[in-house]
């Protein structure tokens, strides 16, 4: 499976309080972000790993090149107004199979990372699965409500439920297929181009993970740091 990574926020939370280096640099347990996601997806099995960075952190890519990863690693340089758009640019990229995408700030357990890559390649009729947890610490979670059978039957920011997404999303290449409707709609935002999909019918389920931490704000890091001695890492 190849995987994405969105890597082009500004991280402007965490400049506020302090933290010069742009996000995907920030260390967590001394490990930046970007590396500790790609040495993560090297261990699951990824074959191949594209990278959104960007016009203005063009030393992200330098650090990614300078480390030599095993795995092969590509990237697109380009500044978009949102995550969603960031998926959209690297679509050419990840559009022949299902598909892993991060965000460069996703903490979680590798062990589940495995067992949801796993889970995911055994559901190919499945246009989505997303992680989700029970573990709510963001400051804007987006809730996402599932039914028994682990299907998504819609998002809120506001409607509180069980679980929240988590930053790791396994999407097959048919999502694709609303870039242009999308667009046209003015859709802005992954988390709208989510509920975009569970409304036309596409069939978007959930993995649980335990915990999982979006390193947004300073506490975050701390927050994450204990989360990873906890599972050893």
């Amino acid at each position: 499976m190849k995987a994405g990574i969105i890597a082009a926020g500004e991280g402007s939370r965490l400049r506020s309080e302090g933290i010069a280096l742009p996000k995907p640099l920030v260390p967590v347990n001394g490990v930046p972000l970007i590396e500790r996601l790609i040495c993560a997806l090297e261990r699951a099995g990824i074959s191949e790993i594209s990278i959104i960075v960007n016009e203005y952190s063009l030393d992200v890519r330098k650090f990614v090149e300078d480390k030599h990863f095993q795995v092969p690693i590509r990237f697109v340089v380009k500044t978009t107004p949102s995550s969603m758009h960031s998926l959209f640019a690297l679509a050419p990229h990840l559009s022949d199979g299902q598909f892993l995408l991060s965000t460069v700030d996703a903490i979680f357990d590798e062990g589940e990372l495995k067992g949801y890559l796993r889970h995911a390649q055994g559901r190919p009729e499945s246009d989505g699965i997303l992680a989700v947890t029970d573990f709510v610490d963001d400051e804007s979670p987006l809730y996402a409500a599932v039914d028994a059978s682990k299907r998504i039957t819609g998002f809120s920011k506001t409607e509180r439920s069980r679980w929240v997404t988590g930053g790791l999303y396994i999407f097959s290449p048919r999502v694709f297929q609303e870039i242009d409707p999308v667009l046209a709609a003015g859709v802005e935002r992954l988390r709208n181009f989510l509920s975009h999909l569970v409304q036309k019918g596409y069939r978007i389920e959930a993995f649980p993970f335990s915990k999982m931490i979006d390193v947004d704000h300073l506490r975050d890091i701390q927050t994450a740091e204990e989360l990873l001695r906890g599972h050893h890492a």
